[in-house]
């Protein structure tokens, strides 16, 4: 556990803000009480944890109550298991995406340079439209479901990332009912889904903390500790096998 008393406001400060705290010399806090000779420094989080999350969240806008929160993680989570045969029967029973609860009409920009692979592609889901765009250098594609209206982008075309790509928009269509984009992160095959907690750079943390939804993963009481974090989730494919289908689940099975 981290020792805030024994090293000081600026260690403090450095774990608050998510970096890294080194002390000076003889491990003193870093403002002359306990050894050392004061000279404890931050430094920025490791170059290769930031490489390891090559996109950025599709809002430009920063979170918050009146732009837009993480309703939904990828995942695990009990409203996906309590529809693992139906809705998410095709994706092994788990919410294969991240949902994002915003206004009609918020601006979606790109996580990253690509190529848009297809508009309105309803073999993909995610009605009433949705854009895929194909990220070749780094080997993924990313999925923008459930928007306003078509995108007004043909195949090849090329899409730079922060650059503006689409509206969010409402499932039902309305914008009166669950108003909010559906993210998905897969490979260029468009078969393969992958958590975007591991590959999207963001305050992960607290997107949960602080969007409506809470501890509401799933539990096998066979195994307990299986996918009950952001980052532990499994990845899934198209048509394969139910990953979720518990002997023994918690919250009970309502069937």
């Amino acid at each position: 556990m981290f020792d805030f008393a024994r090293r000081g406001a600026a260690a403090v400060a450095a774990v608050l803000l998510g970096m890294v705290w080194i002390p000076g010399p003889g491990g003193g806090r870093g403002d002359g009480v306990g050894g050392g000779d004061g000279l404890g420094r931050l430094a920025a989080p490791a170059a290769e944890a930031q490489a390891a999350r090559p996109f950025v969240m599709p809002f430009a806008s920063p979170p918050g109550p009146d732009t837009w929160l993480m309703g939904q993680p990828y995942g695990n989570t009990t409203g996906a298991y309590r529809q693992r045969r139906t809705t998410y029967g095709a994706g092994q029973g788990i919410h294969f995406g991240v949902d994002l609860s915003a206004p009609c009409g918020t601006e979606v920009v790109a996580s990253a340079d690509g190529v848009v692979f297809a508009s309105d592609a309803m073999s993909f889901g995610s009605a009433p439209h949705n854009l895929m765009v194909d990220h070749p250098d780094l080997g993924y594609a990313t999925f923008y479901g459930h928007l306003l209206e078509r995108p007004d982008w043909r195949p090849g075309d090329v899409v730079a990332r922060g650059q503006v790509v689409a509206l969010s928009g409402d499932p039902a269509g309305t914008c009166n009912g669950r108003p909010h984009l559906h993210y998905e992160i897969r490979d260029l095959r468009h078969v393969r889904k992958y958590n975007p907690v591991v590959l999207v750079e963001a305050d992960w943390d607290s997107l949960a903390l602080i969007g409506p939804f809470g501890r509401a993963f799933q539990r096998d009481l066979d195994d307990p500790r299986k996918w009950q974090h952001l980052d532990d989730q499994p990845e899934s494919v198209i048509g394969g096998p139910l990953l979720n289908d518990f002997a023994r689940p918690w919250p009970p099975d309502s069937r």
